[in-house]
Protein backbone atom coordinates (compact mmCIF):
# COMPACT_ATOMS: atom_id res chain seq x y z
CA UNK A 1 0.00 0.00 0.00
CA UNK A 2 -0.54 2.67 -0.66
CA UNK A 3 -2.57 1.94 -4.36
CA UNK A 4 -2.96 5.23 -6.97
CA UNK A 5 -5.66 4.19 -9.82
CA UNK A 6 -6.46 6.48 -12.27
CA UNK A 7 -9.84 6.18 -14.26
CA UNK A 8 -9.46 8.56 -17.65
CA UNK A 9 -11.97 9.12 -20.16
CA UNK A 10 -10.28 8.21 -23.64
CA UNK A 11 -10.58 10.91 -25.12
CA UNK A 12 -7.42 12.31 -22.68
CA UNK A 13 -5.44 9.29 -24.48
CA UNK A 14 -3.00 11.66 -26.53
CA UNK A 15 -2.75 14.22 -24.18
CA UNK A 16 -1.36 12.62 -21.06
CA UNK A 17 1.82 10.94 -19.27
CA UNK A 18 1.27 9.61 -16.57
CA UNK A 19 4.43 8.53 -15.60
CA UNK A 20 5.10 11.96 -14.26
CA UNK A 21 2.51 12.09 -12.45
CA UNK A 22 3.03 8.43 -10.77
CA UNK A 23 6.46 9.67 -9.98
CA UNK A 24 5.76 12.74 -8.26
CA UNK A 25 3.02 10.45 -6.14
CA UNK A 26 5.13 8.23 -5.35
CA UNK A 27 7.56 10.62 -4.18
CA UNK A 28 5.22 12.76 -2.14
CA UNK A 29 3.77 9.23 -0.11
CA UNK A 30 6.93 7.97 0.72
CA UNK A 31 8.45 11.69 1.83
CA UNK A 32 5.81 11.57 4.33
CA UNK A 33 7.35 8.42 6.42
CA UNK A 34 4.35 6.83 6.43
CA UNK A 35 4.20 4.53 3.34
CA UNK A 36 7.40 2.10 2.57
CA UNK A 37 8.52 2.28 -1.07
CA UNK A 38 8.23 -1.36 -1.92
CA UNK A 39 4.47 -1.33 -1.22
CA UNK A 40 3.47 2.06 -3.44
CA UNK A 41 1.58 0.75 -6.85
CA UNK A 42 0.04 3.32 -9.74
CA UNK A 43 -1.91 2.30 -12.95
CA UNK A 44 -4.17 4.03 -15.52
CA UNK A 45 -6.95 2.91 -16.64
CA UNK A 46 -8.84 4.49 -20.27
CA UNK A 47 -12.59 4.36 -20.21
CA UNK A 48 -13.44 3.90 -23.66
CA UNK A 49 -17.25 4.15 -22.42
CA UNK A 50 -17.95 7.30 -20.63
CA UNK A 51 -20.48 10.57 -20.89
CA UNK A 52 -19.52 13.70 -18.97
CA UNK A 53 -22.28 16.36 -18.69
CA UNK A 54 -24.57 16.67 -21.84
CA UNK A 55 -21.71 14.42 -23.47
CA UNK A 56 -20.03 16.71 -25.58
CA UNK A 57 -17.25 15.32 -27.01
CA UNK A 58 -14.61 17.32 -25.70
CA UNK A 59 -15.60 17.28 -22.55
CA UNK A 60 -13.26 14.83 -20.69
CA UNK A 61 -13.15 13.29 -17.04
CA UNK A 62 -10.19 12.03 -14.80
CA UNK A 63 -10.49 10.21 -11.22
CA UNK A 64 -8.12 9.27 -8.94
CA UNK A 65 -8.33 6.69 -5.99
CA UNK A 66 -5.86 6.26 -3.26
CA UNK A 67 -6.12 3.24 -1.25
CA UNK A 68 -4.14 2.80 1.98
CA UNK A 69 -3.99 0.62 4.63
CA UNK A 70 -6.25 1.16 8.02
CA UNK A 71 -4.46 2.76 10.73
CA UNK A 72 -3.37 6.34 10.16
CA UNK A 73 -4.65 9.43 11.72
CA UNK A 74 -7.25 11.39 10.26
CA UNK A 75 -4.94 14.46 10.67
CA UNK A 76 -2.26 12.27 8.17
CA UNK A 77 -5.00 11.33 5.93
CA UNK A 78 -6.44 14.56 5.27
CA UNK A 79 -2.91 16.36 4.66
CA UNK A 80 -2.02 13.04 2.33
CA UNK A 81 -4.78 14.18 0.57
CA UNK A 82 -5.03 17.59 0.00
CA UNK A 83 -1.39 17.30 -0.94
CA UNK A 84 -2.24 14.35 -3.61
CA UNK A 85 -5.29 16.46 -4.84
CA UNK A 86 -2.42 19.06 -5.44
CA UNK A 87 0.12 17.48 -7.47
CA UNK A 88 -3.34 15.65 -9.25
CA UNK A 89 -4.36 19.34 -10.33
CA UNK A 90 -1.05 21.11 -10.98
CA UNK A 91 -0.30 17.71 -13.21
CA UNK A 92 -3.62 18.19 -15.34
CA UNK A 93 -3.40 22.25 -15.54
CA UNK A 94 -2.46 21.51 -19.30
CA UNK A 95 -5.78 19.93 -19.85
CA UNK A 96 -7.85 22.25 -17.69
CA UNK A 97 -6.26 25.23 -18.79
CA UNK A 98 -7.43 24.69 -22.54
CA UNK A 99 -10.20 22.39 -22.52
CA UNK A 100 -13.28 20.99 -20.03
CA UNK A 101 -12.24 18.28 -17.60
CA UNK A 102 -13.99 16.97 -14.51
CA UNK A 103 -11.43 16.39 -12.34
CA UNK A 104 -11.81 13.86 -8.73
CA UNK A 105 -9.71 11.78 -6.14
CA UNK A 106 -11.01 9.87 -3.60
CA UNK A 107 -8.84 8.75 -0.49
CA UNK A 108 -10.06 5.53 0.83
CA UNK A 109 -8.83 3.37 3.76
CA UNK A 110 -9.01 -0.18 3.32
CA UNK A 111 -10.19 -2.94 6.31
CA UNK A 112 -7.16 -4.78 7.35
CA UNK A 113 -9.15 -8.14 7.69
CA UNK A 114 -10.68 -7.46 4.14
CA UNK A 115 -7.32 -6.99 2.31
CA UNK A 116 -4.97 -9.41 1.38
CA UNK A 117 -1.86 -8.97 -0.53
CA UNK A 118 1.57 -10.45 -1.24
CA UNK A 119 4.32 -8.20 -1.58
CA UNK A 120 8.09 -9.69 -2.17
CA UNK A 121 9.60 -6.50 -3.17
CA UNK A 122 9.25 -4.76 -0.01
CA UNK A 123 12.81 -6.51 1.60
CA UNK A 124 14.74 -4.54 -1.54
CA UNK A 125 13.92 -1.82 -0.21
CA UNK A 126 15.14 -2.53 3.21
Amino acid sequence: MPHFIVEYSANLESKLDFQPLFKALHEYVVSTGEFPLGGVRSRAIRCDDYRVADGRDDFSMLNLTLKIGQGRSLELREEVAKNVFDILCEWMKPITDNGYCQISFELTELHPVLKFNKNNIHGLFK
